[in-house]
This record gives C-alpha cells, sequence and structure tokens, in this order.
C-alpha cells in the first residue's frame, strides 16, 4: 500500500483531539492506527523501533517530561511497552490545561501487573477510540450510496447498485481489511491474513500471556473459535470441539485465559446482547455473539480461501455475517452509537442492531443472497419492531451479497454491503 486511503477513523480522531487532552487508539496489529495518527501527529516517538528504543525507555522511565517533550500533538506509538508513562501523559495534560497535546496507540492492553504502574484512570484526559481493519467503504470496495447517517436522519436514498458480485464477497471475506493487503495481486493479499494469524499464534499470544505454550494447541483453539464465529456458543462447547481434534484439550479455565488475551490484543470481539422493553413478557437471551475483529483471521485459522467459502455456503454465511458486522461497527461508532445483536427465548433474532446516542435505534439482518432468506429476515425484523415498546426504529435492513439496494413494499431495506457507506 503506497497511498494513504482516508479512514473514517480520521474524523473520529480530529474530533476527540478536540475534546480531550490525549487520545489513545486501541486496536489489532496492522490495521493502521499509527499510519492514521502519524496524519496529524507533529512529532512523535516510537517504542517498537529497535535502531531507538532503548534510548526511549530509558528516557522515558528517567525523565518521562523530556520523552514528552515535544510539537503536540505528540504520537506515543506502542505506549504499552512503558505503561508507566500514561501518569505522566494525564500530569501532562492537566498541568498544559490544552487540548489535543497526545495520541497513545497501542495494539495490546496492558497487563493486570502492569497497571499498578498506572495510578489513575486518566478519566476526562485521555479518551480511547477503537480502529479496526479497513471497511469496504475505505478500502474502495464498496460503492457506497446507501448511507447509514442519512437513514437514521429520516432520508430515503435513491436506488443503488454494488460492483461486487458474490465471488468477489468470498475473497474480501478471506481477505480482510488490513490495509498492507491494498494494491496487491490476489495471492499476496490473501497471504496478509495467513501473515497476522501466524504472528499472533507463534508471537503475540505468549508476549501477552508471559508464559511459554504449545503452539499447535493454540491452533487448535483458534480453529474451534473461528468454527464458533456468529454464534453464542459457550466456552464449554468450544472445549467439546477441540477434544473432537485432541483428546488433551485446555481445560475451560485455561481457554477461558486465552480468550481473555486474545481481547487484550484486539482480535476477539464479541457482540454484546440488546435488552430493550418489550411488549410481551418474552426472556430475552444475554449471551454474547461470537466474532473476531476481521473474518479473514477465521478463514486463516482454517486454511479457508475464497473457493472454500463458495463450496460451503453455510460457514461463508456465518463468516460473511461477521464481515457485515465489523463494518456495521465502524459505520455506527463514528456516529456515536454501538452494534449489539438481540435473540429472545422464541426464536426471534437480529444479527445486529445500532444504537446511536438519544435512543434511536435500527435493525439489521444478514443473509447472503436467496430471496427466500431475505423475506425471512425481514419478517424477523418486522416482528422485532413490533415486540419492542416505545420509539421504534428508525429503519430495518437485511444487508446482503446481492447486487442492487431497493426499499421493499413492507417498509425493509434491502442494501448489499458493497453499497454501505457511513
Amino acid at each position: 500500500m503506497e497511498r494513504y486511503y482516508p479512514r473514517i477513523a480520521d474524523q473520529t480522531l480530529a474530533f476527540k483531539l478536540r475534546s480531550c487532552g490525549a487520545v489513545w487508539i486501541k486496536g489489532p496489529k496492522w490495521c493502521g492506527k499509527s499510519t492514521t495518527a502519524e496524519q496529524v501527529a507533529k512529532s512523535a516517538a516510537y517504542l517498537q523501533d529497535r535502531s531507538t528504543s532503548a534510548q526511549q525507555i530509558a528516557l522515558a522511565k528517567n525523565a518521562p517530561e523530556l520523552f514528552l517533550a515535544g510539537e503536540s500533538p505528540k504520537l506515543i506509538d506502542e505506549w504499552q511497552v512503558v505503561p508507566f508513562i500514561w501518569d505522566q501523559i494525564r500530569y501532562e495534560v492537566d498541568h498544559r490545561d490544552k487540548m489535543g497535546q497526545f495520541i497513545i496507540t497501542g495494539s495490546a492492553t496492558p497487563l493486570d501487573d502492569d497497571d499498578d504502574a498506572r495510578e489513575h484512570s486518566g478519566i476526562g484526559r485521555i479518551t480511547p477510540m477503537i480502529m479496526r481493519p479497513m471497511s469496504l467503504w475505505e478500502s474502495d470496495d464498496s460503492t457506497g450510496g446507501i448511507s447509514l447517517s442519512r437513514l437514521f436522519s429520516g432520508e430515503t436514498p435513491g436506488p443503488a447498485q454494488s460492483r461486487l458480485g458474490f465471488r468477489d464477497y468470498a475473497f474480501l471475506t478471506c481477505r480482510g481489511g488490513w490495509p498492507s493487503a491494498l494494491g496487491l495481486a490476489d495471492d499476496a493479499a490473501l497471504e496478509q491474513a495467513y501473515i497476522f494469524y501466524n504472528g499472533l499464534v507463534e508471537d503475540d499470544l505468549k508476549r501477552v500471556l508471559k508464559n511459554k505454550r504449545n503452539p499447535e494447541r493454540v491452533r487448535r483453539l483458534m480453529r474451534s473459535l473461528a468454527r464458533a464465529v456468529s454464534s453464542e456458543m459457550p466456552i464449554a462447547t468450544i472445549r467439546k470441539d477441540m477434544i473432537a481434534n485432541d483428546n488433551d484439550a485446555m481445560d475451560v479455565d485455561t481457554i477461558a485465559s486465552y480468550l481473555n488475551a486474545l481481547e487484550r490484543l484486539y482480535v476477539v470481539e464479541n457482540l454484546a446482547a440488546w435488552n430493550p422493553n418489550l411488549r410481551s413478557k418474552t426472556a430475552v437471551r444475554t449471551s454474547e455473539t461470537r466474532h473476531l475483529v476481521d473474518p479473514s483471521i477465521s478463514c486463516a485459522a482454517l486454511g479457508l480461501g475464497p473457493g472454500d467459502l463458495l463450496a460451503d455456503l453455510k460457514t461463508f454465511g456465518l463468516l460473511f455475517e461477521s464481515l457485515c458486522v465489523r463494518d456495521l461497527r465502524i459505520f455506527t461508532e463514528a456516529l456515536h452509537g454501538e452494534v449489539r445483536h438481540y435473540r429472545d427465548s422464541g426464536g426471534l433474532e437480529a444479527d445486529a442492531v445500532l444504537r446511536l446516542r438519544g435512543g434511536a435505534w435500527a435493525a439489521v439482518e444478514v443473509k447472503l443472497a436467496s430471496e427466500d432468506s431475505i423475506d425471512e429476515g425481514a419478517e424477523h425484523l418486522r416482528r422485532l419492531a413490533a415486540k419492542v415498546e416505545g420509539r421504534g426504529p428508525e429503519f430495518l435492513m437485511v444487508l446482503s451479497a446481492t447486487g442492487v439496494a431497493y426499499k421493499r413494499a413492507d417498509g425493509v431495506w434491502v442494501v448489499p454491503l458493497g453499497c454501505l457507506e457511513p
């Protein structure tokens, strides 16, 4: 990738720098945090640059005020290497009494035993923001035309057509949103997810857990976790899936510790349940839906390519749902909202519920392509809208791998993911 692809996070970062003294950009490795920060940073300290890292770490320990000196905003890249600098950043923000002084980036949350180095939470001085791999809109794979913000504003967009076909969606699911994949030949682009995955298994997890583990057993866990994507599979069931391939599988507590480490690395990003007020007494499920931050990680863990997805539409459907959730999260958070899922004891579900500040909400079902499945998704959405007390949805949408966006006679939008934009 030679040119900088504008990110939705650019606007979020600009807003947060106007609103707070320091911004903490969190997210997985390779998603573009440092590159995005560099677009606005006036000075920088890179803590993983081997040519200068030892001197930078020593300076941070012995003269933190000098380490933080420089034109603002100053970028501290991979700040978790020196977690004790957090309190000094907080102090500097208080002392300078200005917005937009620092940008800190990190691809791992500091460990619990590092938290002792931080005496203060940073509330009011350091504000977090999440970055993920690129959405289809950011990587120029989506043509746009159907804007979430305009739908929430009550506008009715005209028809839109995606240039993506079924095979394209299979490729993009496997390629993922890694900036390093853009501009490469297809085989090299697909390899980027494997490079990320192998580094995760061989190095990153061991670094976060601070112990030595058998990488092959970690790979078995990752394969089981990949098979659980877009489901509410509990840890005990994940273990049973592992036992089918390894009689000496990890116990439940060990699996939980690995999942916690994957969350610290921003790889696991489950979808919390939405619990609205309902007209009926139906019990709402509270389990999270399992997702990884990018579906390409699941593809790499399972060794799947685009052809494999086209030959197994059930697996393709689950991973396509995860692709849609990734993009919906990126878009909705840019609107100061969040994404959840809905499922009740009667089996009624919505794959994604978008909630904005102020109470506006919308519900989304994800379906690959068939008319029958789209009809089923639309029916689920209408039933959900009728069950929720109080404010109704701003819109209902079936997000699909079809070609044309349109509004059905029942008011439900059918939108190809390749037409969606913020």
